[in-house]
């Protein structure tokens, strides 16, 4: 069932059927409860798809959910019949190892790994939904854009915008491929800036080629367990960067993945919490060549 309207709020609703849920979203977070409860505010407008909430915190007290704002958005989740699983995870082994404890909780046959600083706007997981589907890829991302740079356009950096023609087929992308070049299509605000020059009417989306999406993806969980997630989270030390990006690498390589215009994420621009990045994962898990674990 999709959400429950507020006219209903007050009756019992039915227990909620994970078995129908079409998308798990997953979100680690850690001692920041207002982009928290921004974030679950932007799930709970998302009233036309099927979800589950399940996150997992890390803050120092283990009460991420207890915040006032926080524990309202979860509340509008409930009354409005979605299934939301709280847990916590005091061990701080790295952002690889928390993504992959979400993963090891996760049913449905989607799964959105979404940052807990980033607004969804209504509509957007039906769409990246639609598209993971009609594309049959590994994966579908929406770029974070930052609003404070929407009136800083930078033709230099959205150049690189690629449309997927044809099928989404599996490609590989690493450091000096032509590929890795399209990292620089998500900064700012250029992901608003590609959108507006695409015209496309509301509802309609349009796959593009990447280099990754951090924040906001939305993986076929067959094909990212097939490629291994996050397990690789034991090979790097709890200090470090760029796990998805690893995690992308290969589902793209296997499956292929795509993002897709417009993006309905934006990115609260809230202070990073990862403040050490001196080890970037796909340094680290590709450092031996360009294989995949098959």
């Amino acid at each position: 069932m999709t959400a429950r309207w507020s006219g209903s709020w007050a009756k019992a609703p039915d227990p909620a059927d994970t078995s129908t849920v079409d998308v798990d979203v997953l979100i680690p977070t850690v001692g920041r409860p207002a982009e928290l409860a921004t974030t679950l505010a932007g799930l709970a407008a998302q009233t036309d798809v099927d979800l589950r909430v399940v996150l997992s915190d890390q803050s120092a007290d283990g009460d991420a959910a207890g915040a006032p704002a926080v524990a309202a958005m979860l509340r509008v989740l409930e009354v409005q019949g979605r299934s939301v699983t709280l847990l916590t995870h005091p061990e701080r082994r790295g952002l690889a190892e928390h993504r992959q404890f979400l993963l090891d909780h996760a049913e449905a046959a989607a799964v959105l790994f979404l940052d807990d600083d980033v607004w969804l706007e209504p509509g957007s997981i039906a769409r990246m939904l639609d598209a993971l589907r009609t594309l049959g890829c590994g994966f579908v991302g929406s770029a974070v854009q930052g609003l404070s740079y929407l009136q800083d356009r930078r033709p230099h950096e959205t150049a690189v915008f690629e449309r997927w023609d044809g099928p989404v087929v599996p490609e590989v992308v690493r450091r000096g491929t032509p590929g890795f070049d399209r990292w620089s299509l998500h900064n700012a605000a250029n992901p608003t800036h590609v959108a507006a020059d695409l015209d496309l009417h509301p509802g309609e989306w349009v796959p593009y080629r990447v280099a990754w999406v951090g924040a906001c993806a939305l993986y076929d969980r067959r094909a990212l367990e097939e490629v291994g997630g996050f397990r690789f989270w034991d090979t790097l030390p709890p200090e470090h960067a760029g796990e998805d990006v690893v995690a992308q690498w290969r589902v793209m390589e296997r499956f292929g993945g795509a993002g897709i215009m417009p993006s309905g994420a934006v990115h609260l621009e809230a202070p990073t919490t990862v403040v050490d990045r001196r080890v970037d994962a796909p340094d680290v898990v590709f450092a031996d060549g360009n294989v995949i674990p098959r």
